[in-house]
């Protein structure tokens, strides 16, 4: 253990965190641990990690202090934020400026960054395809993390930007399954046309971010988009349909009724959905399935997911 390079994992009882944390701790022979970063270190999820391996350490992401405690010593460090605990892009700037610093000051080697696309390089402010939310921003959970990444630039840490996918997690917990319509009929709903969408299992997230950090610095300075599928609306309708053994529609509407919705973040999904939709060629180049798999060969596909998950899909 001692010759063993740490990675402080940021998040790490969360989907992404949780995912690389389990890698670390699978590849026995790997050079690296795991250092699991958590605000609470009694929670079951983090008993878990502690109990494959990992070493618990108490910190925040609102508390650069305890980032720059959690650091220390560390080679590697990968980052991330949760937006939808808060829905602000201000706090998750803070957050991820937090990081950058910590990790420019205790000298981590190579940090990850977890991050997606400013949409205001490709919808300015000014444009009213769809609406500015906040007075500046068009897709607030992707802008502010993309805003973030000069953070680490700036600070000169070494420094891998991670560009993540739709998670196909989202159809158990975030409300996007698939819900019984008049007749009984089971449908997802997405504005998103006739054009594919970048998914991916949210734990190979972290699986990718492992195979990035063995390889060196290889990647360091570089943006990496990662996905486990390319799909449209009405393709994963029809995986749903074989998973579940129901008839699963794809249900098109447009981003302005999407927009609509009114739940927490509807406004924001929606000029998300319609940003991919009008933008499908680049959010999906940018996003190769090939890197995806070789990074991580464990990569699962949408189907391998459906196997494995389609039992947690609520479906009312």
């Amino acid at each position: 253990m001692a010759d063993k390079k740490i990675i402080a994992v940021v998040g790490a009882t969360g989907a992404q965190g949780g995912g690389l944390v389990r890698a670390i701790l699978k590849d026995k022979a790997g050079g690296f641990t795991a250092r699991a970063l958590t605000r609470d270190v009694n929670s079951d999820k983090a008993k878990t990690l502690a109990s494959l391996g990992a070493e618990l350490v108490a910190a925040d992401v609102d508390d650069r202090a305890s980032l720059e405690r959690a650091f220390t010593g560390a080679y590697g460090a990968f980052c991330v934020t949760f937006f939808w605990g808060h829905l602000s892009p201000e706090r998750e700037l803070a957050e991820a400026e937090a990081m950058a610093q910590a990790a420019r000051k205790t000298g981590v080697q190579h940090a990850i960054w977890s991050t997606l696309e400013d949409t205001r390089k490709w919808v300015p402010l000014s444009d009213n395809r769809m609406p500015t939310l906040g007075g500046k921003y068009k897709v607030p959970h992707f802008d502010g993390k993309g805003e973030a990444n000069h953070f680490f630039t700036d600070a000169g840490v070494p420094t891998t930007f991670l560009t993540t996918s739709f998670f196909w997690d989202n159809f158990i917990y975030f409300g996007s399954g698939p819900k019984p319509g008049p007749d009984g009929t089971l449908a997802i709903t997405f504005p998103m046309g006739d054009k594919m969408l970048a998914g991916i299992a949210a734990e190979d997230i972290g699986k990718c971010a492992y195979g990035i950090f063995k390889q060196g610095r290889e990647y360091v300075g570089r943006n990496v988009g990662i996905a486990g599928g390319h799909f449209t609306g009405a393709q994963m309708a029809a995986g749903l349909t074989r998973a579940l053994g129901r008839e699963v529609r794809y249900n098109e509407v447009s981003p302005e009724t999407y927009r609509s919705f009114g739940f927490p973040g509807a406004d924001d999904l929606g000029n998300m959905f319609q940003f991919d939709r009008d933008f499908e060629d680049m959010c999906c180049g940018a996003r190769s399935l090939q890197v995806s798999r070789a990074l991580n060969p464990e990569l699962q596909t949408f189907e391998q997911w459906l196997a494995e998950h389609k039992h947690e899909i609520p479906l009312d």
